[in-house]
């Protein structure tokens, strides 16, 4: 399941998307904007930036802004930053394997199988949509509101 780190974090992503080319944004306005804690948003923004996902810059017009265009930073890549291995069960991730203790058989295992299959979906969509993708959805979304009006 995606926690809030997770989806303020796609969230924050994508409100740095939005900006234009050379400007930033600063935690308070990003977190006034999308209904987050400020003290939480500074510590998804700092992994992010460890994440080599985001760059900041200090004092005076400083703040936040992305390292590299969005349609190069794959919504996975956040989540994992953020949250660590998209796997529903240790056993069924590829890069933190561990398996059950109670397993006798991690091969026949059934349970396995089955969470092997949901990490796959889920990470097809995840790894295939952009954090520009995630702008489109939103500007798409905003069009069809202000058609309807």
């Amino acid at each position: 399941m995606l926690t809030n780190k997770g989806k303020y974090g796609i969230k924050a992503m994508v409100h740095l998307a939005r900006l234009e080319a050379g400007e930033t944004a600063q935690i308070a306005e990003i977190a006034q904007r999308n209904n987050i804690s400020k003290k939480f948003l500074d510590a998804i923004l700092l992994d992010l930036r460890n994440a080599g996902m985001l760059r900041s810059k200090k004092g005076p017009g400083g703040g936040y802004a992305l390292a590299k265009p969005a349609r190069t930073i794959k919504v996975g890549a956040v989540i994992r930053a953020l949250e660590g291995p998209i796997a529903p069960i240790d056993c069924a991730s590829q890069s933190a394997f561990r398996p059950c203790q109670d397993c006798g058989d991690i091969e026949a295992c059934v349970v396995r199988s089955v969470m092997r299959e949901v990490r796959d979906a889920m990470a097809a969509v995840v790894d295939n949509t952009t954090i520009a993708d995630l702008v489109g959805r939103a500007a798409a979304h905003k069009r069809e509101i202000d058609f309807a009006i």
